[in-house]
């Protein structure tokens, strides 16, 4: 029997079998993350706080139900975007304005879309037919060009493309029929020559690396070259906890933060990096029952969008590591060191909650 949702406020009604996957995540991040600095607890404290703030926001959301989510998207969406365009003017940065200061703290504006384009593109969706006409297809889309071409320009294209995608899943799940993806793909093949020529030198460099790293291997190849290795010197089981040469010898760049995988496959071996894959997918396939749960249009298009980004982000981030992807900045979740992206991440996974929670009321 269905219970009745009093006004606005929510029970804390968490997933356990979500809640505790993600803490076994954060725990072996937090593991890794000790060895990664080369044992610097100060990094380990910074990093339990982000956490910490994380969790807060993912208990917080939980709270809310989802048809409050629905009524504060278009604001949030909007806000985000005005920020977005902030960045041109004011934003702040080496090499690319993607942080707005506000003496206090310096903020990401790009990391509110990473919840704020399936929110928004699941909003227009809501009080429509599936699956979706061309019209409103062609809609959606713009949605999500909006604030991914901002985030572009600023430059980063990496977040760019990983925020179109989110929103390209979500207009997948709304039904999306299979001669409108072939039609976008030929258009996306169709320009991507031209897009050549619009990235940045630095981005061009790093698809000749992909194509090439042993063309430049002290140099722009580096990065990719002492990942692989570090990755093929693990073995099955690993050198072991804290004894990875290539990461405290300092050959990997980057080594607790865009490439962690790579010192966690050197000391864990690929009997930890299975490990690890395995709580990845139990997350991913947690989250995509409870949006299968879901009892309305927005929380089944938000939720399964959440969970499905969320498992691209972990697949760039483990082919970028492994060559198999051009390198484009993108952290590994819940395990790399960060700041705005761990509360993102968490306060996605609050929505979640808030999704299977609430699955029971009515308003």
């Amino acid at each position: 029997m269905k219970r009745v949702l009093p006004g606005w406020v929510g029970w804390p009604q968490l997933d356990l079998p979500l809640l505790l996957a993600l803490l076994l995540l954060i725990g072996y991040g937090l593991l890794v993350l000790f060895s990664a600095s080369g044992a610097d607890m100060g990094e380990v404290y910074r990093q339990s706080a982000r956490i910490g703030a994380g969790l807060m926001a993912m208990l917080v959301l939980s709270l809310v139900p989802p048809h409050i989510l629905r009524m504060w998207t278009p604001w949030i969406y909007s806000i985000g975007v005005l920020l977005l365009a902030a960045t041109w003017v004011v934003g702040v940065g080496k090499g690319a304005n993607r942080w707005l200061d506000f003496g206090v703290i310096r903020f990401q504006p790009s990391e509110i879309m990473k919840l704020a384009v399936p929110m928004m593109v699941a909003w227009f969706f809501h009080p429509l037919n599936l699956p979706p006409s061309f019209r409103a297809t062609v809609v959606a889309f713009v949605l999500l060009l909006v604030p991914a071409l901002l985030i572009a320009r600023q430059p980063d294209l990496g977040t760019a493309l990983l925020i179109g995608v989110s929103g390209c899943i979500t207009i997948f799940l709304a039904g999306l029929r299979w001669r409108y993806i072939l039609g976008v793909f030929g258009l996306a093949a169709a320009a991507a020559p031209a897009l050549w020529y619009v990235m940045h030198e630095y981005q061009r460099n790093r698809v000749r690396t992909f194509l090439n790293p042993e063309s430049d291997p002290l140099g722009s190849g580096w990065n990719i070259i002492q990942s692989k290795i570090a990755v093929g010197s693990g073995g099955l089981f690993g050198k072991g906890w804290l004894n990875g040469t290539q990461s405290h010898l300092e050959f990997i760049p980057e080594r607790h933060t865009d490439f962690i995988l790579a010192v966690l496959a050197e000391e864990f071996g690929l009997i930890g990096v299975a490990v690890l894959l395995l709580l990845y997918v139990v997350v991913t396939g947690r989250s995509s029952y409870i949006a299968g749960q879901a009892k309305d249009t927005y929380s089944r298009l938000l939720a399964g969008s959440l969970a499905y980004t969320f498992f691209v982000y972990v697949v760039v981030n483990a082919g970028m590591v492994s060559g198999v992807l051009p390198v484009v900045g993108v952290p590994l979740p819940l395990i790399s060191y960060g700041g705005t992206s761990i509360v993102t991440l968490l306060a996605g996974f609050g929505i979640l909650m808030s999704v299977h929670g609430h699955r029971n009321f009515i308003r």
